[in-house]
């Protein structure tokens, strides 16, 4: 199955991944530690990468892009309507994959 989008959420010691495939479908739910996220986006397949906008989001948007992903980002006040749940880490991360986003730019 190939995941073409992924949402992520970042926390203070770990990354909450969730990607989906063309159809929609969950194909990727995953918890990495800040030293696991290079080395694991660097073996996967080029795709779209959304993630809540923070102090860090910027950061790991540029290494991300390094490594030919695209990423965008999104305003925390416009990831809230799309969490399904509680608030917590997996849930942020699935909505921050949706394509309707109010994109913010990275800082290079």
């Amino acid at each position: 199955m190939k995941i073409t989008t992924i949402g992520l959420d970042l926390a203070k010691t770990v990354i909450q991944v969730q990607g989906v495939n063309e159809h929609g479908k969950i194909g990727l739910k995953k918890t990495l530690r800040r030293n696991q996220v290079l080395p694991y986006f660097a073996n996967m397949a080029p795709c779209l990468i959304g993630m809540e906008a923070s102090g860090g989001a910027h950061y790991w948007a540029r290494k991300l892009q390094t490594l030919g992903h695209t990423v965008k980002l999104m305003a925390p006040q416009f990831v809230k309507p799309y969490v399904k749940t509680n608030k917590n880490d997996a849930a942020d991360a699935e909505a921050s994959r949706y394509e309707r986003w109010h994109h913010i730019d990275v800082y290079l």
